[in-house]
């Protein structure tokens, strides 16, 4: 039966994207109040890393972020479509678990980390040496699903800590924030960065463009924050965010500078390579290491949620760098290289 919809917000939530298939259109469907849930066997039949269950699951996750326009803020805590969340998650987790490789131990795991190939591949270092402005707006395009939210996710985690782990956490999460001042919130140096862009810096804006690889990859995150019993893959997880983002950053700073991206853009990496390289340490010997101190049983969780972080990154990374060295556009929707917004790039030719 489809619920009330009497009582849904016109607040600054983004609108319902365009469904993707049956069970993401469904899931619309029922937080429009026009339809009922999906099916249990659209859901079992849905590709796990498709599309359409992806979107399915980023509605859902995104009632607990800022909800959509003219959907009910009492949806977030629906008996049904948190159903639909659970047999998502349960599709989602149950396959990561099966395809993820497994480290036999956290320094095993944070040891990969640590090192990096002379001779890697990867989106930073494709950009920082020969990609193409588009390919840069591209890439930040589908990035603002995380980063219009960053630190969010991870937020979650700090009630589930206590002790060294908590306040390790809490200190990293500070500067996150902007450290007190809200000009420094990292969501607010991304929105700055799309805006020397020339793309819209509208909250969910993208979210038509993202791939299911970049859903994903938020998706990962909500799963883990929103569960204390994944708090140890969480922890895994942000780990592996700040101790990859320094030298990341290095290289996508250097993309901001060679295609004239902009001092907004270049200044939201020069951040991070200072910022997480700090950060690392805390995270490794605060955070991980307080949580291991009191609750040792973790272990295997902490080093899975490394892991799966790496492996559904490397998902994406193939996603844009196999669109791109075909000449094609990386995103989801349909559009001109480069046209994401109609808005012509200022720094730029």
């Amino acid at each position: 039966m489809a619920h009330d919809v009497r009582r849904a917000h016109d607040g600054a939530g983004p609108r319902l994207p365009n469904a993707r298939g049956p069970v993401s259109a469904a899931v619309e469907e029922y937080l429009r109040g026009t339809g009922s849930p999906p099916r249990s066997q659209d859901i079992a039949s849905a590709s796990v890393y498709g599309d359409d269950l992806q979107l399915a699951l980023y509605l859902c996750y995104e009632l607990h972020y800022r909800g959509f326009a003219g959907v009910p803020e009492a949806l977030e805590w629906d008996p049904d479509l948190l159903r639909v969340r659970a047999a998502l998650e349960h599709r989602f987790l149950t396959a990561l678990r099966a395809d993820v490789p497994a480290h036999d131990s956290v320094e095993d795991a944070l040891a990969d980390l640590l090192v990096e190939p002379v001779d890697g591949t990867g989106v930073s270092r494709y950009l920082a040496a020969e990609g193409e402005l588009w390919q840069v707006r591209e890439y930040a395009a589908q990035r603002s699903l995380y980063h219009l939210k960053e630190a969010d996710p991870h937020a979650w985690v700090l009630p589930r800590l206590w002790g060294r782990a908590k306040s390790g956490m809490a200190a990293v999460e500070f500067d996150e924030y902007g450290g007190g001042r809200p000009d420094r919130v990292h969501a607010r140096l991304f929105a700055d960065l799309m805006t020397d862009l020339g793309l819209d810096t509208t909250y969910g804006h993208y979210l038509d463009e993202g791939t299911a690889q970049a859903l994903a990859t938020v998706n990962l995150m909500s799963l883990l924050g929103l569960h204390r019993a994944l708090r140890g893959a969480l922890v895994g997880h942000f780990a592996a965010v700040e101790i990859t983002s320094s030298p990341a950053s290095r290289r996508l700073a250097e993309a901001m500078r060679r295609t004239g991206a902009g001092p907004a853009a270049e200044h939201f990496y020069d951040e991070h390579v200072e910022a997480d390289a700090v950060h690392e340490q805390v995270v490794r010997h605060d955070v991980i290491g307080g949580l291991l101190a009191e609750e040792p049983h973790l272990a295997p969780d902490v080093a899975f949620g490394i892991e799966v972080t790496g492996w559904l990154e490397d998902r994406f990374a193939d996603r844009l760098l196999g669109a791109w060295r075909a000449g094609r556009t990386s995103l989801h929707t349909d559009v001109q290289r480069g046209a994401l917004t109609g808005v012509e790039h200022r720094h730029g030719p």
